[in-house]
């Protein structure tokens, strides 16, 4: 089993910055890759980026060159800056299991408002 905390959600003005983090615990041999997902009012889940065990990364077209995504050890990072009006979103932690279901995190608010 794997679970997962998030944190480092809030309200932020344009063009300004925040760092998310999902602490993973329990059976961290089992996962294969670590992302974030968004979801905003009225739209689907899509995947903002996600990182793999050994490092790679992959990010969404809209935010390239402004999001990163990182782990240390049993935590995830996803710094986003430059953010924007239609940044605003849920933002979930997911973790991808070698063997079981899938894991999601439950949620942090960003709030892009001037």
């Amino acid at each position: 089993q794997v679970q997962v905390v998030e944190s480092g959600g809030g309200l932020v003005q344009p063009g300004g910055s925040l760092r998310l983090s999902c602490a993973a615990s329990g059976s961290l041999f089992n996962i294969y890759t670590m992302g974030w997902y968004r979801q905003a009012p009225g739209k689907q889940r899509e995947l903002v980026a996600d990182i793999s065990r050994g490092g790679s990364t992959n990010y969404a077209d809209s935010v390239k060159g402004r999001f990163t995504i990182s782990k240390d050890k049993n935590t995830m990072y996803l710094q986003m800056n430059s953010l924007k009006l239609e940044d605003t979103a849920v933002y979930y932690c997911n973790v991808q299991l070698v063997i079981g279901p899938q894991v999601w995190g439950q949620g942090t608010q960003v709030t892009v408002s001037s």
